[in-house]
């Protein structure tokens, strides 16, 4: 049986599934109607049974008492009282019969059909009393003694006791009859019902199994669809037959993703036309960027030989166009992670030396403290690691405080970089946006020296590898704390390792510093601390 099936029948069997409560369901109101029907139907049955065999019994006792008993003397002997019970035994339906009668004032005598089965002993005392006990003659009741029954157990089986007397002076009769044929009987009609029961127990999980497979398969289908659905497949439809509530619900669900796909085709088209935008627009700068950037290189030179009144301004003429160069940079690499072009280009490499590095080309050493191995090896792309460690390390030294730490240690088959500050750590508002785009945690400093991209290409970085990146407020509350987390590996994420970065030509120590520049400072916009 495969994974799948298990799985279904599994999820059928929980208590939660709407097929194992309709099953459930219907089975507990065919159980109660089965066994109330068998319980009225035994009912009524043993009331029959017994009724019909106390009447004919009954019934024959008294003919036997008034043709029989009454044609005894009235003081009869043990032999004629002996004689008149066999012969009411034997003339009757399989019942013995008891006579009592008087040889003399006060002196009874016993006449029974079988003693050895039947004697006074076996007559309830109750029964005995209500048969002597003489009843008031009047309007109501024209003869003085009655004829009473009585049903009983006698080791175990049930027995009917009736008895009445002669009216007129005679003897008094009893008589025994065994009911275990008709409890026999009336067993057998019970298992009948039970087994009728169970069988209807059967027949209703039955229907219930068949009803429930009709309702569930067009909700799981439904379900099925909006499974699909959420995995992106915005054309899956549902085949529409009937006119019923599922029918209806399959053709409200057919709107809602007909719906839901020319939305999310509007939106992917504009978002796409917005992405066309950015990077055409980027393109389109570099030409003029690239002119304005030899041409303030050449004023940044002359820059001491200029009237001092002149000075500042190119000065800021030359930062701000060294920051609209990065900016430019920045939305370039962003559409290459958007359009999905962006490629790894791994080498096998010491995190440990990588790390330095960073820290070296960018006069951080004095400012850092690394606690780093040597011969930590790592297959990734270094020039990508080396734009994580810039943003990361430079914006702490920014916005965090002094010293800022940065610890390398392996973890199984994962690389765990830890970049810490010693400043005032980041809002708990602000740490959920700090690697968004463009955010900014002031809204009141919308202008400032980082273009609100860094820590966002860092992540993205991240993402390429494998890895992640996790910002959060230091236990201490002292300072904040990035970490990145990478696989020691990436060769498996990279598909072709010989395929070129396509970072138009910028160096790795041009494009690292770049990155260090702009996205260093990209915390005081984005999580300012």
């Amino acid at each position: 049986m495969s994974s799948a099936a298990k799985r279904a029948i599994l999820a059928g069997l929980r208590w939660t599934s709407l097929r194992l409560r309709l099953v459930v369901v219907f089975a507990l109101v065919a159980l109660t109607a089965a066994v109330s029907a068998s319980g009225i139907a035994y009912w009524l049955n043993r009331e029959a049974v017994l009724t019909r065999t106390q009447d004919a019994t009954l019934r024959d006792f008294r003919q036997e008492m008034q043709n029989r008993a009454a044609a005894l003397p009235p003081r009869p002997t043990q032999n004629e009282l002996q004689k008149t019970a066999e012969q009411m035994a034997d003339a009757g339906s399989g019942y013995s019969v008891l006579l009592i009668g008087e040889r003399a004032e006060g002196k009874p005598i016993v006449g029974a059909s079988n003693p050895d089965n039947f004697t006074l002993k076996d007559v309830p005392a109750k029964l005995q009393e209500a048969v002597n006990e003489r009843q008031g003659v009047g309007a109501g009741n024209s003869v003085p003694y009655h004829l009473y029954w009585q049903r009983t157990q006698r080791r175990g089986k049930p027995y009917l006791v009736g008895g009445t007397r002669i009216v007129g002076g005679g003897p008094t009769g009893y008589v025994f009859k065994s009911l275990d044929q008709e409890r026999q009987d009336l067993n057998s009609l019970a298992w009948s019902l039970a087994i009728a029961t169970a069988l209807a127990l059967v027949g209703s999980a039955l229907l219930a199994q068949a009803a429930a497979t009709t309702v569930l398969r067009p909700v799981h289908r439904l379900g099925e669809a909006a499974r699909r659905l959420g995995e992106g497949k915005l054309d899956t439809r549902l085949r529409v037959s009937g006119t019923d509530e599922l029918a209806e619900l399959a053709r409200t669900f057919n709107k809602t993703a007909e719906s839901l796909e020319k939305k999310v085709a509007d939106m992917s088209a504009r978002e796409e036309s917005s992405r066309r935008f950015v990077a055409d627009m980027s393109h389109e700068l570099r030409t003029p960027l690239t002119a304005l950037t030899a041409v303030t290189e050449v004023l940044e030179e002359e820059a001491d030989s200029l009237d001092p009144m002149i000075a500042p301004a190119v000065n800021l003429v030359v930062s701000e166009t060294r920051r609209l160069g990065d900016l430019v940079e920045n939305l370039m690499e962003v559409t290459r992670f958007d359009a999905g072009t962006a490629r790894l280009v791994l080498d096998t490499v010491d995190v440990a030396d990588q790390v330095t590095a960073c820290i070296d080309a960018r006069a951080w050493l004095d400012a850092v403290e690394l606690d780093a191995e040597r011969g930590i090896m790592a297959r990734l792309d270094p020039r990508r690691l080396d734009v994580i460690l810039a943003n990361l390390i430079g914006n702490a030294l920014k916005h965090g405080g002094s010293p800022v730490r940065v610890s390398v240690r392996p973890v199984d088959h994962e690389l765990l970089i830890e970049v810490r500050d010693h400043g005032p750590g980041i809002p708990e508002d602000v740490l959920p946006h700090v690697f968004d785009r463009f955010y900014k945690a002031s809204a009141s400093r919308p202008r400032s020296e980082g273009s609100g991209l860094g820590l966002s290409i860092a992540m993205e970085n991240a993402h390429i590898h494998g890895g992640d990146i996790t910002a959060a407020n230091s236990a201490d509350g002292d300072g904040a704390v990035f970490v990145l987390t990478l696989p020691r590996d990436a060769s498996s994420l990279n598909g072709d390792e010989s395929s070129l970065n396509d970072y138009d030509g910028h160096g790795d120590a041009d494009a690292g510093a770049g990155a260090a520049e702009d996205r260093g400072d990209d915390r005081g916009e984005e999580g300012a601390q």
